[in-house]
């Protein structure tokens, strides 16, 4: 870097500072002082190092917004005008990054999540790279061939280094080798409330990533020189690269430098008067040279329709099937049909079967190991370069990474999650690994579809069904064997549902899933010798829920619903059925759910335990229907 070079870097930090503290100021909210930090060594790598068409930056230290659209106005893509709609209602600029501003790709703000997803951006711009899958811009950029490898970095705050997702994320890119990643901690020394735990020792960060097997550099953040070397450095790493910078919070501003209590503070206009007469002379016209972000990425959706010469499923009626097997056996059809399904896994591949697809697709399966949370950071931003990948592990340990899925809505990530061992009907492993809170869990995240499917030719159809559409999926497994109850033909989509016993006579609407819904045919069956009707509906999709059909159901069975799930009493399908009766008088709807602490137990044990076998379901119609 030559004496022209840096007094230009210099002047565009500053006017990076001006954006960051004008934008704060009148939005009169903000974080200024930890946008402050990292100005100098963000402009460095925005206007020095990007490679705009290829490199990819994730602010996991969301809070720092104001930094990452000051570059871009410095850059030219944002006005002043724009800028000042800064976290004003209907604008783009808001207060933590999501996709809505065209130039973040993930949603970030819930600390300690970016580096997970960097890892998952890393892996699939090393595939890219290795098949020559680069978008068009970038090809002819570079005259038919990429010259250097696409890197993805990651700014990180110092509080956010207290997360273990931090540290799950990065034992996972020493791992898989991914020279391609740089992650930035922007060391600061103050957190919100309270100096963080090492404040300044910068030198304790450092051997601490080190020893996981990453390269680094410990650098003065405010050093361009020292900064351009790092950077320098990076490009050449043979590792995951880290930078552990030495900042100063407010930096530039005599008033705010170090100072605590100005967390997520905005300054008044007196103190902003203030603080741009000590920053000095700003060149508002300058601008800084930046090639514009290539984020097309090629769609890797497919029509399920188009499955049907390919996506074979052959399943015998009656043929006893774990879902969790028939999970495995589809998504290995689909690793065939389609370069782009992936698949992750949290060391349970031999329990939820993602391993009949690592055995077919070993360059497509990515081993997670037992850190759920880096897991599903590292599934979205795969998603983000165009793989459609699919989340394993039981479904109890879903939850544990519950704050890493929503985000994942927010960034409007296409990722599938399955959870195996749903439910007490694991039997013998005891309540620790029973998922009985997952499907209320994923029902509340925004824009998800929450699937259970009951045999092996509805399972398969469904995760064919996931995969062509493009959003958050749960698909809840089962570990026991269950009979085919489908013709290998029948078909399954998102929001339908199947109606497996009626009558001309039914006296109420049984709805169910999963499991359970083989306890309801059986049911159904008993009280059909006793001379009693029930309709028996297989409400494989609970988001969205059929409400036609359930509703017309209802309507021909005096209006009286009994719900059957192996879920805890709260937010399953019981609910989901409720809401459809909301707002309609007349229809009682009636719960069976798991509402004892379970215990270990056979299956058929803990079902009469609990209250959601045959027996009892045939104990509580005969009671909701008595005159």
């Amino acid at each position: 870097m030559n004496q022209a070079e840096a007094h230009n870097l210099e002047a565009l930090s500053k006017l990076v500072r001006y954006y960051i503290l004008r934008m704060s100021t009148k939005a009169g909210s903000g974080h200024p002082t930890s946008s402050l930090s990292a100005a100098d060594i963000m402009t460095a790598l925005f206007f020095g190092h990007l490679k705009g068409g290829l490199d990819h930056v994730i602010f996991s230290k969301g809070h720092a917004s104001p930094l990452l659209y000051a570059l871009y106005a410095v850059a030219g893509e944002i006005s002043e005008e724009e800028l000042d709609t800064y976290r004003k209602f209907g604008s783009i600029l808001e207060g933590h990054p999501n996709p809505r501003f065209k130039f973040a790709e993930v949603a970030t703000g819930s600390l300690g999540q970016g580096l997970s997803v960097g890892v998952g951006m890393a892996i699939a711009l090393r595939a890219q790279v290795q098949s020559s899958k680069f978008p068009t811009k970038s090809r002819l950029a570079s005259g038919g061939k990429v010259k250097s490898s696409p890197k993805v970095y990651v700014l990180m705050g110092d509080s956010e280094m207290s997360e273990g997702s931090i540290w799950e994320a990065v034992q996972i890119a020493a791992y898989y080798k991914l020279n391609n990643l740089v992650g930035i901690i922007d060391v600061n020394r103050l957190g919100q409330s309270t100096p963080t735990m090492l404040e300044w020792d910068v030198n304790s960060y450092a051997r601490r990533v080190e020893s996981f097997g990453w390269s680094l550099a410990v650098v003065d953040g405010h050093n361009l020189e020292q900064i351009n070397k790092a950077f320098s450095e990076s490009a050449k790493a043979t590792k995951p690269f880290m930078i552990c910078a030495k900042t100063i919070k407010g930096k530039g501003v005599s008033f705010l430098e170090n100072k605590e209590g100005w967390h997520g503070k905005a300054l008044s206009q007196e103190e902003f008067e203030k603080a741009v007469k000590e920053l000095g002379e700003v060149d508002r016209m300058l601008r800084g040279k930046i090639e514009k972000p290539d984020r097309k990425v090629q769609s890797s959706k497919f029509k399920v329709q188009s499955l049907s010469s390919k996506f074979k499923v052959d399943y015998k009626l009656g043929e006893e099937v774990a879902t969790r097997k028939a999970y495995g056996e589809a998504l290995a059809k689909l690793g065939d049909i389609n370069p782009d399904v992936v698949a992750l896994d949290g060391e349970t591949s031999n329990s939820t079967y993602s391993e009949i697809f690592r055995n077919k697709h070993k360059d497509r399966y990515f081993e997670m190991f037992i850190a759920e949370q880096n897991m599903v950071g590292a599934a979205l931003g795969l998603s983000k370069r165009g793989k459609i990948p699919f989340v394993s592990t039981f479904s109890a340990f879903m939850t544990r990474a519950f704050d890493q899925i929503r985000m994942s809505a927010y960034s409007m990530g296409n990722v599938k999650f399955v959870g195996s061992h749903g439910g007490v009907s694991i039997g013998e492993d005891g309540p620790s690994q029973m998922g009985l809170e997952d499907i209320a869990m994923f029902r509340a995240v925004f824009g998800s579809v929450v699937l259970n499917p009951s045999d092996a030719v509805s399972c398969a159809k469904l995760v064919a069904a996931a995969a062509a559409h493009d959003g958050i999926v749960y698909i809840r497994t089962a570990r026991p064997a269950t009979p085919v109850i489908y013709d290998s033909r029948e078909e399954f989509k998102i929001g339908g549902s199947k109606i497996v016993r009626s009558s001309k006579r039914d006296s109420i609407t049984i709805v169910s899933c999963g499991v359970t819904l083989h306890e309801a045919i059986a049911a159904a069956d008993k009280l059909k010798k006793d001379g009693i009707g029930v309709c028996v509906i297989d409400a494989y999709s609970i988001k969205p829920i059929d409400e036609k059909t359930i509703k017309e159901a209802a309507g021909g069975t005096n209006n009286l619903v009994l719900t059957v799930e192996d879920h805890y009493f709260e937010g399953g399908l019981g609910d989901a059925v409720l809401n459809i009766f909301s707002e309609k008088d007349g229809v009682r709807v009636f719960k069976l759910a798991v509402l004892v602490m379970p215990m270990s137990g056979k299956s058929s044990e803990l079902f009469d335990y609990e209250g959601i076998s045959s027996n009892s379901i045939v104990k509580k119609v005969k009671e909701l229907i008595a005159p």
